[in-house]
């Protein structure tokens, strides 16, 4: 570039003028240019950015509908004006917004209150929903839900504001909006947060799944299988999404309904945990997943760890079974992890052995494992984040030291299951980034929300999977929304059979789609030489 300047400097005067002017819209057009490239790409790959609340200059750039502009019906709700809102709050500084500070009442005839906004758009497409909304300081985030035009788009989170305020706006999930009239329905959720307005920006699907290279496994000694299965996973990431089902017996009775089988099955390790060994119970898991291995499927691990100690016996109610769920055990993982001298410590270093001898059983017959270990971290409902995030990352990763280094487990692909930012144990010990998603019966949407936090949460460098849903995903709005889920893995029992949250037609559909692969479309070779010992 400089020499070429060099020459232009010896160009006569009126040739510098228009050169330079001509610079000069060539760069502008650049930078307008790269600002709407950013602004897209900012709607996708990074979502749930908390940003201050939007000014009058932003109307130019959105479809904005106020608290004033919605319609509110059922019991609770009510829209509060500036000067009450101010009254209530001295924190508050916004001109108003939709009340959704009520309690819940099981006796109501009524139904709950929610809030409706009619917006016009401009043409078809997907549109970045964003919300400005208010908090009370100290309440933490707060779950809503929404219906476009009818159906539902799952449950979102409005995450609490920063320190010091009580407003925020934060991108929540990608719509699909027809040309012309469209109706936004707001619900209450948990309740106990305030809608101000609504803000919508018109998007495109993902550009592409691919613009960043995806991390290699994290364990360098991976073994040739695991690395053939990511390989694959890898390939087929943001072209087909690979069907899921939680046990054998299900995938069974999927193939009764569909006449084809899942290419993944998942199981529980759960009967393996030492205290419940201890009070009897006994599992074949293991041989499940190897059988399902040699009819050439992939197979999926979970782990509901029953606490090694602190556990209840056989009184109704408390019984020992029940031991992997925090209200059900005294097990305090953050004193154990801070007292590695201690009985609990040595405890917790038992339990992962005896997980540790189940894996082994399958690494001896070359089978990879997509492992899944200290599900739901997040929810606090396991006694493995009943602490926080940094216990259970904490957690997370002296199981991860223990089965790699210590029993050279290299088969696992390591697969972390919760969202937020702050329990994330690390990329150096995560290959797939996950959530388990249970929408109402029949909502078949994309869950692009919980999608694009994840590909933020793994900077795009990680496969995305639905490891547990309730509903399957419809094909066609995977594609529409650009929501390109690995794998997911229907729940068991009702979930699947109760003809309502998947009917079989549904399943029909989705097991016969175009873009979803099962067990028959696996490739022959998928794991390499040797497949079995």
């Amino acid at each position: 570039m400089k020499a070429k300047s060099g020459s232009l400097i010896r160009c006569s005067t009126s040739n510098k003028t228009y050169f330079m002017f001509g610079s000069a819209i060539f760069v502008l057009y650049i930078l307008m240019l790269s600002f709407t490239y950013s602004r897209v790409e900012a709607a996708i790959t990074v979502p749930g950015f908390v940003v201050e609340p939007y000014t009058s200059s932003d109307q130019n750039q959105a479809i904005i509908a106020t608290f004033k502009d919605a319609s509110i019906k059922g019991y609770g709700i009510k829209k509060r004006d500036e000067t009450t809102a101010k009254a209530e709050d001295d924190l508050y500084d916004g001109t108003g917004y939709i009340s959704y500070f009520f309690e819940e009442d099981e006796k109501a005839t009524a139904q709950k209150g929610s809030a409706t906004f009619q917006v016009k758009a401009p043409e078809n497409g997907l549109y970045e929903l964003s919300l400005g909304y208010y908090i009370p300081e100290g309440n933490g985030d707060k779950a809503t839900s929404i219906q476009v035009n009818g159906s539902g788009a799952g449950e979102l989170t409005l995450s609490a504001p920063k320190p010091g305020t009580v407003r925020a706006e934060k991108k929540m999930t990608k719509v699909l909006l027809n040309s012309g009239n469209n109706s936004i329905q707001i619900l209450r959720g948990w309740g106990y947060y305030g809608i101000e307005y609504i803000k919508l920006e018109r998007v495109e699907p993902s550009i592409s799944t691919q613009k960043t290279k995806m991390d290699p496994l994290s364990n360098s000694k991976a073994s040739p299988q695991a690395k053939a299965l990511m390989k694959f996973m890898s390939n087929q990431y943001g072209k087909k999404i690979i069907s899921g089902q939680q046990t054998l017996e299900d995938a069974t009775w999927i193939y009764q309904q569909t006449g084809k089988y899942p290419a993944l099955v998942s199981s529980d390790l759960m009967d393996y945990s030492p205290s419940r060994v201890e009070n009897g119970s006994t599992s074949n898991e293991v041989e499940k997943m190897m059988e399902w291995y040699k009819r050439g499927g992939i197979v999926s691990l979970s782990w509901h760890w029953n606490a090694p100690k602190g556990i209840g016996g056989n009184e109704p109610g408390h019984e020992w079974w029940r031991g992997f769920n925090t209200e059900f055990t005294t097990f305090d993982v953050e004193y154990a992890l801070n007292h590695p001298e201690s009985e609990d410590y040595k405890l917790l270093i038992r339990d992962i052995d005896a997980i540790a001898t189940q894996l082994k059983r399958l690494q001896e017959h070359n089978i990879p494992v997509l492992w899944r270990p200290l599900h739901e971290a997040e929810g606090g409902w396991f006694w493995w984040g009943a602490k926080g995030p940094e216990p259970a990352k904490k957690l997370y990763r002296l199981m991860y030291e223990r089965l790699t280094k210590k029993h050279g487990l290299n088969n696992l692909i390591w697969v972390w299951n919760s969202v937020k930012e702050e329990w994330y144990p690390g990329d150096d010990v995560v290959d797939l980034v996950s959530v388990d998603i249970y929408n109402s019966p029949g909502d078949h949407s994309p869950n692009i929300a919980k999608y694009d936090e994840l590909l933020f949460l793994s900077k795009h460098k990680k496969l995305v999977a639905l490891a547990e849903n309730g509903p399957i995903p419809d094909p066609d709005l995977l594609q529409t929304y650009g929501a390109h889920w690995s794998y997911f893995n229907t729940w068991t029992g009702d979930v699947l059979r109760d003809g309502k949250t998947n009917t079989k037609e549904h399943l029909k559909k989705v097991y016969n789609h175009d873009n979803l692969i099962t067990l028959d479309e696996l490739p022959k070779g998928l794991y390499g030489s040797p497949r079995w010992k």
